[in-house]
């Protein structure tokens, strides 16, 4: 999380009321970190091992459809590579155009002083467009039926990732930000063919009357909202090194090994076709999140800024609806439903919302503490204690893994009985 400053050609003075040391401006700025390749390794051992295991061990899955998601994954691969080389790049850039920030969450440190880039999810949503993009000459043909769909779901995340720029830049107010993906979303649900009919669950079969309900224009307006929600979710599930994109790469790692599953176990082909759909998708975003996080863990040498949380959030909406995995969506996003929901108080001015809604840093001892403020971070501290902030990372994080987690065990347990 950052204390952004605008873009200016000018140098400013300290915010009134500030009284940290402000750097100057003829400082010469620090080059970044080095990527903490470790961290990953290990991330991206954990995440894609399963996956790997599932598509070429554990299921017999055709050999085109094995051969379309291995290319997929190569491109992913070099796009993982591609934005470890532009990070830096764009770094300086944007700290030319005085487009940075400092940690909040280090105030009355060395590193608190430090200019940190901002809004460098832009690369991550660049290259992540043009891998998508020319996956299409290996996958898809001219008259392809997942075509429209293909070229909708990305316009719709081009679409998001400028209006998440433009957010950066301008500061767009909390109502205004609430509505921006309702109209990101609008190419999608223009060009969805697919059907509006849910499967109602055998236990309310007798009371509804169906066993499919045909739900028509209701079902696309729930998709806007989960569009909705998929983007701001992330948005504001953030504030600590490493959180955005971690949670981004531990959701798209459990999105993968679901529709892998999906394919595996199913002998339908379109089904089968809208899960792989899926997988094109969410590998470049995993292989792009993982090189952000190399620049992004604690300590924190690049913000990622709104671009990348819109950005990845309608990614992962996207998938859904068009994967028709919506309600296995939201049981992956469950940390996130529920630090919705425990900031709604907040986020509807109920009670009073401060702009950053942080726990307090002790510069003496390194330690974090939680706030009053209605957020999972501050919720945490509250819980379980002081602690610095990567070990705070590293436990948000690893509760979301144990979310995924029981949402795969929820629909083993349910399989059958419930739909």
């Amino acid at each position: 999380m950052a204390t952004r400053r605008k873009t200016s050609s000018i140098a400013e003075k300290p915010p009134q009321g500030d009284s940290r040391p402000w750097p100057s401006a003829a400082t010469e700025d620090p080059p970044l970190a080095p990527p903490k390749y470790g961290v990953v390794l290990a991330v991206s051992t954990a995440c894609l091992l399963p996956f790997f295991y599932l598509l070429f061990v554990r299921y017999e899955i055709e050999g085109e459809l094995r051969r379309s998601i291995s290319i997929c994954a190569a491109m992913s691969f070099g796009g993982f590579l591609v934005t470890l080389r532009m990070i830096p790049v764009a770094a300086r850039y944007v700290l030319r155009r005085n487009l940075y920030g400092y940690d909040i969450n280090k105030k009355g440190t060395p590193q608190g002083n430090v200019k940190v880039p901002e809004s460098l999810g832009i690369v991550i949503g660049i290259v992540y467009l043009v891998i998508a993009i020319l996956f299409q000459h290996f996958n898809f043909t001219a008259d392809s039926n997942w075509l429209v769909e293909y070229n909708a779901a990305l316009a719709c995340i081009c679409f998001m990732t400028l209006l998440g720029f433009v957010d950066d830049v301008l500061d767009i107010p909390w109502r205004v930000k609430l509505v921006l993906p309702s109209f990101a979303a609008l190419p999608l649900l223009m060009a969805y063919a697919g059907h509006t009919t849910i499967i109602i669950p055998k236990p309310l079969v007798q009371y509804v009357g169906v066993p499919v309900l045909d739900l028509g224009w209701i079902y696309k307006l729930y998709m806007g909202m989960l569009a909705v929600f998929c983007t701001n979710s992330i948005n504001i599930h953030a504030g600590i090194n490493g959180l955005e994109a971690g949670q981004t790469v531990v959701i798209s790692a459990a999105i993968l090994i679901h529709n892998v599953m999906q394919i595996g176990a199913s002998s339908d082909p379109e089904y089968k076709q809208a899960h792989a759909f899926s997988i094109y998708l969410v590998l470049p975003l995993l292989s792009t999140s993982l090189a952000l996080l190399c620049y992004n863990w604690f300590p924190s040498s690049v913000f990622v800024g709104d671009t990348y949380t819109y950005f990845a959030g309608m990614a992962m909406a996207v998938v859904g609806i068009l994967g028709h995995f919506s309600e296995t969506l939201l049981l992956f996003f469950l940390p996130q439903v529920l630090n919705f929901l425990y900031s709604c108080p907040q986020l509807f001015k109920i009670i009073p919302c401060p702009r950053h809604r942080l726990p307090r840093f002790d510069p003496k001892t390194g330690l974090l503490t939680g706030t009053k403020d209605g957020t999972l971070v501050n919720l945490f501290l509250r819980l379980f204690g002081q602690c610095s902030e990567k070990t705070l990372c590293i436990r948000l994080l690893i509760f979301q893994a144990f979310s995924c987690l029981l949402c795969f065990w929820l629909r083993y347990i349910f399989a059958g009985w419930y739909k």
